[in-house]
């Protein structure tokens, strides 16, 4: 059986350090006071109206909106731990937006034959209508979403990896913020005692990115949040986002183009348009352009962006770098445009399109996680631990049917952090996702979003498939 790190024991009787106030104040915990503010933490979220839409889920009882569950026991991540998974986060996402700016321009790392050309021209996230299309900045995801996950060594100490990058519409930072919210809110106590770094400031520096990538020359942009309505599954986030950096939620129908400028329809007449931080895919961007009839988008959209004179926050084509398949080039793409060695590592990684991979993933898929290269919300993967003969079988097909359509990891075993689940505390599955923003310069607030697999056994911890998320405390020095 793999070991495992468990974020606060250090042992069956052993505490970590920077745990041990935090374990001490729980011990003196009734469990019925915990289930009480679990259950105030459940009606302030629904009353507030966070909640996250599942698709194609019709037996929940709840429709198609649910409650992420929240954990009451955050995980904490000293600050020595902070700054140098921070200072690997800065250097990943800068070398991710050298790529891309390269991949639309001169192609230098295909000439130097470190990524194959068939892996990105073939990409069905490579636009080829962003050749040669010029950016504020050189700068392509101005908002990333790190997935990092931790595994135990050998020797019992634990490392960090990138589980993967996350270029396109990242979510999730609006669960952070209301988690540390709701942490304050029912546990005050706990924030006097312990230095925890703030994250609330983190709209006022999106914002801040956001101007900072307006087109040149504009003094006073304007920047809106572009969200597909109130059916999408994060739409809670758009609005909350909109409103936390006091500028305007808009839909497709809300903006127009004319004379190479973009503006939104207000009372007062047309507005200029500067930035869109846009959350909806490229394909439903510009229906002139991209998938015809599509009402999402702005028609004309892509002319303006290529003139200059319009930002989208993140840019289009942006996906060419968190498909699955480029993953794996992370680190070469590091020591190919910073010179360096990369500071966090990669989760090994098979491609099923190299012939000799798939073939080790054919002869091994009972031990490994295989995953669709554009899938998300943990959907179209196949756990193999925890697979029956049968789903091991159909998947196979799968594979069979389009090997590069899939890659495959091994079963890593991710670290636990104790839960508050209906039986008392337990160990459950952790993530974490930081989330990095590049403009002038690369920033985030310290943590970001931990979800957590609440089924036990479990590694899956996407909200879509019964995760729940915790507050994430880096303690300051």
């Amino acid at each position: 059986m793999k070991p495992m790190f468990d974020e606060m024991h250090a042992g069956p009787a052993a505490v970590r350090d920077h745990y041990r106030s935090y374990a001490e104040w729980l011990a003196q915990q009734p469990q019925e006071v915990m289930r009480d503010r679990r259950e105030e933490a459940e009606m302030i979220f629904r009353r507030v109206g966070i909640t996250f839409a599942v698709y194609g889920d019709k037996d929940s009882g709840e429709g198609t909106e649910r409650l992420i569950p929240f954990d009451l026991i955050p995980r904490v991540i000293p600050a020595h731990e902070w700054r140098e998974m921070e200072k690997g986060l800065s250097q990943r996402v800068t070398a991710l937006n050298r790529f891309i700016h390269d991949v639309y321009h001169g192609q230098e790392i295909i000439k130097a034959g470190v990524v194959p050309a068939e892996q990105i021209l073939n990409n069905a996230q490579f636009r080829p209508e962003m050749v040669g299309v010029d950016v504020p900045g050189g700068v392509y995801s101005h908002i990333s979403g790190i997935d990092i996950v931790r595994a135990a060594n050998a020797d019992g100490s634990g490392s960090y990896y990138v589980l993967e990058d996350n270029l396109r519409v990242p979510s999730g930072v609006s669960y952070m913020l209301e988690n540390r919210k709701m942490m304050m809110r029912l546990f005050p106590d706990l924030f006097a005692e312990n230095r925890i770094a703030p994250v609330a400031h983190y709209p006022d520096l999106l914002l801040e990115t956001l101007r900072s990538v307006a087109p040149g020359g504009v003094n006073e942009p304007t920047v809106v949040v572009l969200t597909p309505g109130m059916y999408n599954s994060a739409y809670f986030e758009h609005a909350f986002l909109a409103q936390q950096m006091g500028i305007e939620l808009v839909e497709g129908q809300d903006l127009f183009v004319k004379d190479d400028f973009v503006f939104m329809r207000t009372t007062q007449g047309p507005k200029r348009v500067d930035v869109i931080y846009r959350r909806l895919d490229d394909d439903f961007l510009d229906p002139d352009v991209f998938r015809k009839g599509s009402t999402l988008g702005c028609p004309g959209l892509l002319s303006v962006v290529r003139k200059g004179n319009v930002t989208l926050s993140n840019a289009i084509g942006t996906g060419v770098a968190d498909d699955k398949s480029i993953y794996a080039y992370v680190p070469k793409m590091v020591e190919f445009y910073l010179g360096e060695k990369p500071i966090l590592n990669n989760v090994p990684t098979y491609l099923c399109r190299e012939k000799d991979d798939f073939k080790y993933v054919l002869d091994h898929l009972p031990e490994l996680v295989v995953k669709e290269v554009h899938g998300a919300g943990g959907y179209g993967m196949l756990v193999g631990p925890a697979a029956s003969k049968q789903e091991i079988a159909d998947f196979r097909m799968h594979l069979l049917a389009n090997p590069s359509n899939y890659i495959a990891q091994p079963t890593l075993s991710l670290s636990t952090c104790p839960t508050f689940v209906d039986q008392g505390i337990a160990p459950r599955h952790i993530d974490l996702r930081p989330f990095v923003l590049s403009g002038k310069d690369v920033q985030m607030v310290p943590g970001g979003l931990t979800r957590v697999a609440l089924k036990e056994g479990s590694l899956v911890v996407n909200s879509s498939q019964g995760g729940g998320t915790k507050d994430t405390w880096v303690l300051e020095d």
